[in-house]
């Protein structure tokens, strides 16, 4: 395990998203100030927080655990923004970057619960 999760590439990346999808849903319609902003923002922060309990809790199978969990809230944030795309919500720009970012993450965050669950063997 590593000494502090700051040190985890897949939680920095998660942390970069984050940062972006706060700055992209700030202007989204006041409407959706508890709907979908609200959905996205939670999900995104979701991936590091929960890389960082895995690495916390001290050993591969809780890492793997919480892996997990992150790559479910990678995966329902790839739903979000679709939907905020298809609502016109995202520059195409912006929906086309964080789509592959998001997708580099899942394969990245898949890797390391594999490591992790090979750990327990």
């Amino acid at each position: 395990m590593p000494k502090s999760v700051e040190n985890l590439d897949i939680w920095q990346s998660g942390m970069e998203i984050v940062k972006r999808l706060y700055e992209l849903t700030k202007d989204w319609p006041k409407e959706e100030k508890y709907g979908l902003t609200s959905q996205v923002r939670r999900a995104a922060v979701s991936v590091p927080t929960n890389i960082s309990e895995g690495v916390g809790r001290g050993g591969p199978k809780e890492a793997a655990r919480f892996g997990n969990i992150a790559l479910g809230s990678l995966y329902e944030l790839q739903t979000l923004i679709q939907i905020a795309n298809d609502l016109e919500y995202l520059k195409e720009e912006d929906y086309s970057d964080l789509k592959e970012d998001l997708s580099v993450l899942s394969r990245r965050i898949s890797s390391y619960v594999s490591y992790q669950e090979n750990l327990q063997d």
